[in-house]
């Protein structure tokens, strides 16, 4: 069975090892690689968790991490102007994979987002990455036409997605 756990600063190693254990699995599906973590210790994985009104969970399936993923502020929050709370982080460990573990991650920063009166929720994915663009298109996000951020070819954009939220 998978439990969620949320993540504080206090869990950092918990997080990082996890975070570690998605960059060796899947580097093709994240702009950030593993040797960039090795650097900052206890302090760098701490200043993570602790961004302001950051929302991160760990998916446990028999007491060990399989999954992750993280909801940040947006600089709008409800119907107001401003770009929306982001999903971010989401990686599922491949002894996990197609067992519902992604929809479980996805709908606890839906539900974060929710209760931050968030009528949508924004994320930015690998354009190669069809897999996670598959999921993502299951769970109701769709490709928009913003311009995600510059890849480090210099000419390849994120993808950018973004479901409506309604309160249930």
């Amino acid at each position: 069975m998978v439990r969620l756990r949320v993540v504080t600063t206090d869990d950092w190693p918990l997080w990082r090892d996890v975070r570690r254990a998605a960059l060796a699995e899947a580097p093709h599906a994240f702009k950030s690689r593993l040797a960039d973590w090795h650097r900052g210790g206890e302090e760098r994985w701490r200043a993570r968790l602790e961004v302001p009104g950051a929302y991160h969970v760990v998916a446990l399936l028999d007491g060990r991490a399989v999954g992750m993923s993280s909801g940040m502020p947006g600089d709008g929050v409800g119907d107001g102007d401003g770009r929306p709370p982001e999903l971010r982080s989401v990686w599922v460990s491949p002894e996990a994979r197609g067992h519902g573990v992604g929809g479980l991650l996805i709908a606890a920063v839906e539900t974060w987002a929710l209760r931050r009166g968030a009528t949508a929720l924004r994320l930015a994915v690998l354009p190669g990455n069809a897999p996670a663009i598959a999921l993502y298109e299951r769970h109701g996000f769709a490709a928009t036409r913003e311009p995600g951020d510059l890849l480090a070819d210099g000419v390849t954009r994120e993808l950018v997605m973004v479901k409506a939220l309604r309160r249930s």
